[in-house]
């Protein structure tokens, strides 16, 4: 039985991915903001065969009150086998390039909070000496292109982040996790077309669960998405500039 904290719970790729530990019987605590949906998630997540499942709420903006949340999980669960990291919003482009306001707040939940409760979780885990910090990128963070440039920048800042953090604690038996997500057809992508490229949740869910029991560094999801965008990242300026993306 594994234990498992999930911060974000409330989002679909969360939901997903805790659908898998409870069916395999691991323990699990949750954390995010909605209280009425935590309890309603906790209460399926017990139905499909969790050893056990407790909540509190957290809005992760609240950075002052990141501490006792995690003290909670932490007296709950006792030692942490694995934290994922998978809050996160996704503003409005072209309201942000009009509005400090806006862009201050989507860097505010994306990088600022997600870093804070990074330096936190880190410190607990060093202290234990085992377990994964797996952290929800977002392939938007490899070069920042003018439809998503505000939630990229933000993704940008949680992988370098991240991999210092990594190279610090890989000494310490704690791996973390970047996990690089590509077109995810969720409530926050409602509006927006679909494609090919374009993954359900649990199929994210099912490469985190395998990239964390590999102990991967970085994991693009689904797979492609590492050579697609290894090709946008060495497209030369000049040309990359007026490619419409």
């Amino acid at each position: 039985m594994r234990t498992v904290l999930i911060i974000g719970a409330t989002s679909a790729i969360a939901e997903a991915t805790g659908r898998l530990y409870a069916q395999a019987g691991d323990k699990l605590f949750l954390l995010g903001r909605d209280g009425a949906r935590l309890q309603a998630i906790a209460a399926d997540l017990r139905l499909r065969g969790a050893a056990s499942v407790d909540m509190t709420e957290l809005d992760v903006q609240a950075i002052d009150w990141h501490d006792a949340a995690l003290d909670a999980a932490w007296q709950y669960l006792g030692q942490v086998e694995l934290v994922l990291l998978a809050h996160g919003v996704l503003p409005d482009q072209a309201v942000c390039e009009h509005s400090v306001q806006q862009t201050l707040q989507a860097l505010s939940v994306n990088a600022v909070a997600t870093i804070a409760l990074m330096v936190s979780l880190g410190e607990r885990l060093e202290l234990q000496r085992h377990g994964c910090l797996a952290v929800i990128g977002s392939v938007a963070g490899d070069r920042g292109r003018a439809s998503n440039y505000v939630y990229g920048s933000a993704k940008a800042a949680i992988e370098v982040f991240a991999s210092g953090l990594r190279q610090r604690l890989q000494t310490k038996g704690v791996n973390v996790l970047l996990i690089k997500p590509g077109f995810v057809d969720t409530p926050m992508t409602r509006n927006f077309r679909k494609n090919a490229l374009w993954s359900r949740p649990e199929k994210i869910a099912k490469g985190i669960a395998k990239a964390v029991e590999h102990r991967r560094s970085v994991v693009y999801l689904p797979g492609f998405w590492r050579v697609i965008m290894f090709v946008i990242r060495h497209i030369p300026e000049a040309v990359f500039k007026r490619i419409p993306l």
